[in-house]
């Protein structure tokens, strides 16, 4: 063949625009709990090398691993190496909180004139479903989807009464990863009666990977937040940020302030451990919150439906559990972002509402969106 025309043969094929690849789903087991109940996890990755784990065990983010600005990656977020030691040392790494995500003053709600008992597993209070909430059942496989947005659902059913809580509720977590590296969390739920839900992820972030992330800095798209009593439930009040520790309206340092021991709010969280109110409509998926680590260059931005975030900067750490890798995870190595209803709106009529009828569809959508910024 002619040199000649092999040179136009080449230039034209190359210059044909190759397809993106598409991300995966790839489906394996994660081994056992040590009564011998099998977890599986579904490795979600797309076109960039973004990777998410999601485990059937608490329908948990497992893994989060996200490339910095020079394109290594990293996992950013807390957890263990094997499904037992989130039941051994709990503490929710990356789980599904639920049916009521944070707390319920005196583990009890009326509804429609009935009182309903729940269990109470945070001194008088209850907390994130109680002894055996979401994050400690294992969740069915629904669907495993690869493609441009790589997905999997999973599905639990919560029988009436289990926990205390009426109905019996069928809740679906969907996560899916596209190819512009955001990671969307759906969480749904109908019930069979009159009852309250609110369903979060319990992800603890660490932009850098390791150490601690008092230099990371946070924005949170809120003029308000809930103060708390000296169990940690809202007084109802929705306080101004302004003037106070908890003004992340500009970007600032997590431990900037965190030490400011005046503030009677630091001191009964131990830090930070309150509820934002997120300006914009509820329901509207709109800005929540940035996250960006100055060394690494991640930038992780939170959109939400939901009416408030729960901000949580690892205060209860206390390196009495080992981490993946072997790692020790001491107080404010990672922090949690958890789009959600008012902590203990069932006993609050002034916060957003926490009921769900039968007919009716619970839903909450969250947005992780990664990206980087010159070092």
């Amino acid at each position: 063949m002619h040199t000649g025309f092999k040179a136009a043969i080449f230039m034209a094929l190359a210059s044909v625009s190759t397809p993106a690849l598409a991300g995966t789903a790839v489906r394996s087991s994660f081994g056992a709990l040590s009564d011998g109940t099998a977890i599986e996890k579904v490795e979600l990755t797309n076109a960039s090398g973004t990777k998410a784990v999601v485990m059937t065990l608490g329908a948990s983010l497992q893994a989060l691993h996200v490339a910095d600005h020079a394109g290594t990656l990293a996992d950013v977020v807390l957890g263990y190496d094997s499904a037992q030691e989130y039941l051994d040392q709990p503490q929710y790494f990356g789980a599904t909180v639920g049916r009521y995500a944070n707390r319920i003053a005196g583990a009890t709600f009326d509804l429609d004139g009935t009182t309903h008992r729940l269990e109470a597993n945070d001194g008088v209070n209850h907390l994130h479903g109680g002894v055996r909430g979401f994050d400690k059942r294992v969740w069915t496989i629904r669907s495993v989807e690869s493609g441009p947005t790589a997905r999997v659902v999973l599905e639990y059913v919560s029988a009436d009464g289990e926990g205390g809580y009426p109905g019996a509720l069928t809740v679906t977590a969907t996560y899916a990863l596209s190819d512009s590296n955001e990671l969307t969390i759906d969480y749904r739920a109908t019930t069979t009666r009159r009852t309250i839900v609110n369903i979060t992820n319990h992800s603890f972030f660490n932009l850098a990977g390791k150490g601690d992330v008092m230099a990371q800095r946070l924005t949170l798209n809120a003029a308000r937040y809930t103060p708390v009593n000296d169990t940690l439930i809202p007084t109802g009040t929705l306080a101004p940020v302004d003037g106070t520790p908890f003004d992340f309206r500009r970007s600032a340092a997590i431990g900037s302030r965190i030490r400011q021991g005046e503030d009677a709010q630091l001191r009964i969280g131990h830090g930070y451990d309150h509820n934002y109110v997120i300006d914009g409509a509820i329901g509207t998926l709109r800005p929540a919150a940035k996250l960006e680590d100055p060394g690494s260059g991640r930038v992780m931005e939170l959109l939400t439906t939901a009416p408030g975030v729960q901000f949580y900067s690892g205060n209860f750490l206390d390196a009495s559990v080992t981490g993946k890798g072997g790692w020790i995870y001491r107080q404010g190595d990672g922090l949690c972002l958890e789009p959600q209803i008012f902590p203990d709106a069932p006993n609050q009529s002034a916060f957003p509402s926490a009921r769900l009828d039968p007919g009716q569809t619970y839903s909450n959508r969250m947005v992780l969106r990664f990206s980087t910024a010159a070092n």
